[in-house]
């Protein structure tokens, strides 16, 4: 049974996924329906959290505007989201970032991480 599960999860996975962690920014662009109109939202900020489990992968990205915090969990091969771009790679040493949560402004800066 479980085998059988699997093999069509197999189908579903997608492969143009990029490579980031906790503490990166990422722009995800995300398929918005309204009525019978669709169009292309993109949401930028930084991955508090990532959860891998295969066809139930999720990322959740926090975001300030205006100086309040918003955060949104995205299922990762979901057919609603278009495209995942890294716009920086951040350097931190804790796999959840919900210490960023309680802070604003300046104090949520993480380092950028140099890759060899």
């Amino acid at each position: 049974m479980d085998q059988l599960v699997s093999a069509i999860e197999q189908e579903y996975l997608k492969a143009d996924i990029p490579d980031f962690r906790a503490g990166d920014t990422v722009r995800v662009d995300t398929l918005i329906r309204e009525g019978e109109k669709e169009r292309i939202q993109a949401y930028e900020g930084t991955v508090i959290r990532r959860l891998d489990r295969g066809i139930k992968s999720t990322f959740t990205v926090r975001r300030l505007a205006y100086g309040t915090g918003s955060e949104r969990t995205f299922p990762l091969h979901s057919p609603n989201i278009g495209s995942i771009s890294v716009v920086r790679r951040g350097a931190v040493r804790q796999a959840r970032l919900y210490y960023l949560r309680d802070r604003t402004g300046k104090a949520t800066r993480i380092r950028e991480r140099r890759d060899r």
